[in-house]
């Protein structure tokens, strides 16, 4: 078992079920995926960037990610319909817990001037976090890196309050900066 999951079942169910008076163990707030998005700068004139795109990710979680198309066509951005301008991965069940074990111990602390993450969540008690480059991460070899690239990191919820949410994630050992939920 996930050593974070573990402290989750053994710890944090205990303690959010008694601070939100919650009855039902199942209603208890658990995280149910992690969704890691790259949309990747410069994709439009070279293709092979998505490529390397993916392979960063595939090697940050462990699990090959998707090609996302663009949506629609803008004349601007030189970007038509269908057209491969980033990717993505969804991680569930242990795969999650080890990854977020991974980045709340090993990689949010090797960033520079590192002073921990805001602590806005969206509402319904999921979290988004972003990421300036993908070379934070211990797997990425810094000599094979082509470009420098960022990415967002999606937590979702079971949560129903924002209150709930922040909670769940400051228990399993999110680094938030202040103490607000706002």
């Amino acid at each position: 078992m996930a050593r974070l999951k573990e402290k989750y079942t053994t710890e944090v169910a205990s303690e959010l079920k008694q601070q939100f008076s919650i009855d039902n163990a199942h209603a208890v707030p658990v995280l149910t995926k992690v969704v890691i998005n790259m949309g990747v700068n410069g994709a439009v004139e070279n293709k092979s960037r998505v490529e390397v795109a993916m392979r960063d990710l595939a090697t940050i979680s462990g699990q090959q990610p998707i090609v996302r198309n663009a949506k629609a066509s803008i004349a601007g951005f030189k970007l038509r319909e269908g057209m491969p301008i980033g990717c993505k991965v969804t991680l569930r069940r242990d795969r999650m817990w080890e990854f977020v074990d991974r980045l709340i111990s090993v990689v949010l602390p090797r960033i520079r001037d590192f002073r921990g993450v805001k602590s806005k969540l969206d509402g319904r008690g999921n979290y988004t976090l972003g990421l300036a480059e993908q070379a934070v991460f211990p797997e990425i070899e810094f000599d094979r890196l082509e470009f420098s690239q960022g990415m967002d990191i999606t937590f979702v919820t079971t949560a129903e309050t924002d209150e709930q949410g922040y909670a769940l994630l400051k228990q399993i050992g999110m680094p938030f900066s202040d103490g607000s939920t706002n």
